[in-house]
């Protein structure tokens, strides 16, 4: 198993064994119920849904709604799936929790990033602008952005103005600090995407080693 969904709470400061002030992200981080076991026989390839977050009936699609009945578990928000390895014992109806990162020393966390809405390409790219002064009147535009004839337009993916955040962000490699399994919490250094309750998906760090 890779990871989990969560929900951030937000961020504050604990001190460590050596007495340093270490800041840190707070995720609620499961319980997740497993609604869908995939396997390489059947769909392909090896992967589990999972589903997490309480809402009521309402609030679901007829779909969901069934499944969720047919396991016999409370409606549940969010989904997701990740993948498993070959050999995982996951079926629909168990339930995963934060003690799957007890011994993990980094993770990856992805999430939906803060929407800052509509910017320039200085704020928005971190664009130097133009002179300032001695008559110029380019200070916060883009410049030159194509040629005349050649090209003759504006090639795909030139960095413009527009809307700035509310993307997709993977926080790689961030460290646990501490896994609290009787709250559910999981404490990682520094900060993840988004806002205060962003729903995000942490998984084990697919860069660094799992091992302390």
């Amino acid at each position: 198993m890779q990871g989990l969904l969560g929900k951030k709470i937000g961020m504050t400061r604990i001190f460590n064994d050596q007495g340093h002030q270490v800041p840190v992200t707070v995720i609620a981080c499961g319980p997740c119920t497993v609604l869908q076991r995939k396997t390489k026989d059947h769909e392909g390839y090896d992967a589990v849904q999972l589903a997490f977050g309480d809402t009521t009936e309402q609030r679901m699609t007829k779909a969901a709604l069934g499944v969720c009945k047919k396991l016999s578990v409370k409606p549940l928000r969010y989904r997701c799936e990740l993948a498993v390895e070959a050999g995982d014992e996951l079926k629909p109806g168990d339930v995963v929790t934060v003690k799957l990162f007890e011994g993990v020393p980094f993770v990856d966390v992805a999430g939906v990033s803060k929407g800052k809405g509509f910017a320039g390409v200085v704020r928005r790219y971190k664009m130097s602008g133009g002179p300032m002064t001695h008559g110029g009147h380019s200070k916060r535009r883009v410049g030159s952005v194509g040629c005349r004839e050649l090209p003759g337009r504006i090639h795909k993916g030139k960095r413009m103005p527009g809307h700035m955040g509310a993307e997709r962000v993977t926080q790689q490699n961030l460290q646990v600090v501490k896994v609290r399994p009787e709250e559910h919490m999981l404490l990682v250094r520094g900060s993840v995407p988004g806002h205060a309750g962003t729903v995000v998906i942490v998984k084990k760090s697919l860069k660094r080693g799992q091992t302390k």
